[in-house]
């Protein structure tokens, strides 16, 4: 042990958590030395004011409108004059020299018997009580003078827009803080406002962390990650109402990241970074925020999933926070956590968010000891009516499951697991939308050009990626329009169709090659036929193999081929094509069973193994809908089928 590093010994101890608590607590702790309110107001152009929350309400001290004007085209009269008007017994007018266009002031007053042509938010003239259409009039000319047969009688007040019916002088406009969208901005501009007093919006400097983490657009390097979090993070301050203000990449130096810290403190109301606060090696961001103590650290470890490394601090009372690394637990964190701490400062209101009942339909696990968030996605059951939650099942390093997601549901610290078929409450993400079309099942890159080619026609499509029994399984259900599989029965050799109901349907899709795939120049698989490889693989203990996920239809295919072998590597199962070549072209492994199209996507060498069936599910319940209409006429299109070829998918 004496030649181990002190430094090492003390980052192994894994110590850095101060004390773990529940999500209340921590709330609790972290609001009670933050004043909750409005940083302050300042005043902007009406222009610069979307968006803006009110600080002052807004009172009118002009009407709108300023006068009496027309709400159409037509004839201002006296309504009496024209009293029991009808098409048999119209009343004749005498028409006045005088046209009154908006903004115009009239210089005649109306006489009984007589009539002015008005135009839409013209001015009302002295005398008249009413406006009748044009059409219900007809002109009449004697050579002396013009007149108008009015058809129709007018009661007192049609058609006239009285001066301050919209809003009266002394009026409030907008009561304080009140969101400015454009329906407010056309209001303000309506009594006349050039600039208004707005609450102040806050200033939240953006840290990342890490020596693994690159910029976008910079070249990326072996184990390195981009830097997804700021993006994801600013983009999240300011719907909270706050100003982003990105201060770069921090690396795992505890001085660098101090000053950065101190930087943030200096130029913004509040500081945020992510990464560096968990129990690892090189999480150093918790101590670059350890000195301050009034009061410093107020939380570090949450009964979260995501999220327990969060850390809370305080100092002269401004917020920093150190949210985890991986893109979900931070998001996640930054919701709970910051985001209401952003709206009170900026004078938002709380977050409301809308609750839909569910279903969950897979059995999820839990670990007791503390609250888990799971993201999930929503789709209609079978009656239509009802609503199933599909778990995301990303983890909490998916830089996709948030975006991808409808919403989440929590499970309490108590419970070990949720039972399928368990009522549940989703808090939604975002608006909520249901998609047209919902496809559950195996994903294929030529799927993306369908559901492209669906999207870019206006139909919204929601596609769920669990493997071919899942979406299998999502179809006997009733729960998917469409569940592309490619199942192989063991027993008959044939793809699909021996795996359908009576309640279900198939429509034949493309045919995909299936085959080792492996690093090129390898001499134990280079020129060598399926059953060469597959024997060579199974003789060299040292032949690493990467699996595919249980339920697949490439398991179904591996699990044959091996014929009951289990060499190096077969209980790693990833759920993806792609992540099979990954694994192969990383050396992490050196051969796995992929599609063609993969293979040449990451430029590997490849043994074909066998064509397979890529087909799809339909419920019959569905077979009539119009998206699932849409989507068989996409499958059928020459453009389309012509794109999946040049994939090297067949037909």
């Amino acid at each position: 042990m004496n030649d181990i590093p002190t430094a090492l010994r003390n980052l192994a101890r894994q110590e850095q958590f101060l004390e773990v608590v529940d999500r209340d607590e921590a709330t609790a702790r972290f609001q009670r030395h933050l004043k909750m309110r409005p940083l302050g107001a300042e005043t902007v152009p009406l222009a610069q004011a979307l968006g803006r929350v009110l600080a002052r309400a807004v009172i009118a001290d002009v009407d709108v409108p300023g006068f009496d004007r027309a709400s159409v085209d037509g004839f201002a009269v006296r309504a009496d004059d024209i009293a029991g008007a009808s098409e048999r017994q119209p009343k004749r007018l005498a028409l006045n020299a005088e046209i009154l266009t908006p903004g115009t002031v009239p210089r005649v007053a109306l006489r009984p018997g007589t009539a002015t042509l008005i135009a839409t938010g013209g001015m009302v003239p002295r005398g008249a009580d009413a406006v009748v259409m044009v059409e219900h009039t007809e002109t009449q000319d004697d050579g002396s003078a013009t007149f108008i047969d009015v058809r129709r009688a007018a009661a007192s007040g049609q058609f006239i827009a009285f001066a301050g019916s919209d809003l009266a002088r002394g009026e409030t406009v907008l009561r304080a803080n009140q969101v400015l969208t454009s329906r407010e901005i056309g209001m303000l501009a309506a009594v006349g406002t050039a600039a208004v007093e707005v609450w102040w919006q806050p200033r939240v400097a953006i840290i990342s962390t890490g020596d693994e983490i690159v910029a976008p657009g910079k070249p990326i390097r072996p184990g390195a990650v981009y830097d997804s979090n700021a993006a994801i993070i600013a983009a999240a301050v300011e719907e909270a109402g706050g100003i982003p203000k990105p201060l770069g990449i921090g690396p795992d130096d505890e001085i660098v990241l101090s000053r950065l810290v101190g930087e943030g403190l200096a130029c913004a109301d509040m500081v945020i970074m992510s990464g560096g606060t968990s129990k690892g090696a090189g999480d150093l961001c918790y101590r670059a925020v350890a000195p301050f103590n009034d009061p410093g650290i107020v939380v570090h470890g949450v009964a979260l999933k995501p999220g327990k490394p969060i850390c809370l601090a305080v100092t002269g009372g401004k917020p920093i926070v150190i949210l985890p690394g991986f893109p979900t637990s931070a998001i996640f964190t930054f919701h709970e956590f910051v985001a209401p701490v952003i709206r009170a400062f900026a004078g938002r209101p709380a977050d409301r968010a809308e609750r839909l009942p569910a279903v969950l339909p897979l059995r999820v696990a839990s670990e007791r000891g503390r609250t888990e968030y799971l993201l999930v996605s929503l789709v209609r059951g079978a009656d239509n009516a009802s609503l199933a939650a599909y778990p995301a099942g990303k983890g909490s390093g998916a830089v996709t499951a948030f975006s991808q997601a409808d919403g989440f549901i929590a499970i309490g610290p108590h419970v070990e697991g949720v039972a399928a078929g368990t009522p549940v409450e989703v808090q939604l993400i975002g608006d909520g939308h249901l998609a047209d079309l919902v496809v559950i099942g195996s994903h294929c890159v030529g799927l993306d050009v369908l559901i492209g080619r669906l999207q870019a026609d206006g139909i919204s499509v929601k596609a769920l990626n669990v493997g071919s029994t899942g979406g299998l399984a999502a179809a006997k259900r009733g729960e998917c329009d469409i569940a592309p599989i490619h199942l192989l029965d063991p027993e008959s050799g044939e793809y699909n169709r021996p795996f359908l109901t009576p309640e279900l349907e198939l429509v034949p899709g493309y045919r995909r090659l299936q085959g080792i795939v492996f690093r090129k120049g390898d001499p134990r698989f280079e020129g060598c036929s399926l059953e060469e490889a597959i024997a060579t693989a199974l003789a060299t203990p040292d032949c690493l193999m990467v699996n595919r996920n249980a339920g697949s239809g490439t398991r179904i295919l591996t699990d044959r081929l091996l014929n009951g072998a289990r060499p190096p590597g077969y209980w790693s199962q990833p759920k993806s094509h792609n992540a099979v070549a990954v694994a192969v072209a990383q050396n992490r492994a050196d051969w796995g069973i992929a599609i063609e199209s993969v293979a040449r996507q990451y430029d590997l060498g490849f043994i074909p193994a066998q064509d397979e069936h890529y087909d799809f599910v339909v419920p019959k319940t569905r077979w009539d809908s119009p998206p699932v209409e849409r989507f068989r006429a996409a499958l059928a299109n020459a453009s389309i089928r012509e794109a999946l070829a040049a994939l090297g998918f067949r037909f």
